[in-house]
């Protein structure tokens, strides 16, 4: 089946519209790079086939060109397309390491996160996931919700951080309305994931809660 029989809904390209990069598959990135399919493969099948022999976007990576041609369906320009995006997720990588920034305060959280999350029409719940003194190891959008809620559970945060080797997170969410009030939904939910973080060994630090300019910390404001 090609790309253009799929209903709308299941293309990649119209996928990652409609949800957005983060929620989309690995295989379904892959397969919009690539941007057509093989004689009885379609881009999705054949970036399935791509990651399947590759074993990892690392080993895909480590594979170069010269590799990458070797794989059935896969050509000099699909493989430079390939290994250009790699690279350039690679090189961003290595900027946002060097960089680290270090967040010791709600308003330094803040300032990460006003342009992060202030102009979503829905809410998003993200984690600024830091090592033990505080320096950000990631910024993860963990859920995306309607206009009023996006929901999350306690084994989802600290897969991710942990993932990531952290230590504390600051958890963070908008609210589309503008208002950066935390609702009793916000302060029950941040003291059971600090309750579940203490079993983990991962610190919560705060949970921050933004506006249209404007933010709220619960912490210091003394919701928990």
């Amino acid at each position: 089946m090609r790309l253009k029989d799929l209903p709308p809904e299941e293309r990649p390209r119209e996928r990652l519209l409609e949800v957005g990069p983060e929620k989309v598959s690995t295989a379904e990135l892959v397969a919009i790079l690539l941007g057509s399919g093989m004689r009885g493969r379609s881009a999705l099948q054949l970036a399935q086939e791509i990651l399947a022999q590759a074993g990892s976007l690392r080993k895909l990576l480590d594979l170069g060109v010269a590799g990458l041609v070797r794989l059935p369906g896969v050509k000099r320009a699909k493989a430079v397309q390939l290994v250009a995006a790699l690279e350039l997720g690679r090189r961003l990588w290595r900027e946002m390491r060097e960089a680290r920034p270090v967040v010791t305060s709600a308003a330094e959280a803040a300032a990460l996160l006003l342009e992060e999350l202030r102009h979503r029409p829905v809410e998003h719940f993200v984690l600024l996931v830091l090592d033990t003194r505080h320096h950000v190891l990631d910024l993860v959008h963990l859920a995306v919700g309607t206009a009023d809620e996006a929901l999350v559970s306690p084994r989802e945060v600290f897969t991710e951080v942990l993932r990531r080797r952290g230590r504390k997170v600051i958890l963070a969410h908008n609210h589309p309305s503008g208002d950066p009030t935390p609702s009793a939904e916000d302060v029950l939910l941040t003291r059971r994931l600090v309750e579940a973080g203490k079993l983990l060994d991962v610190e919560v630090v705060d949970h921050i809660v933004v506006g249209a300019d404007v933010y709220v910390s619960l912490r210091e404001s003394g919701r928990w």
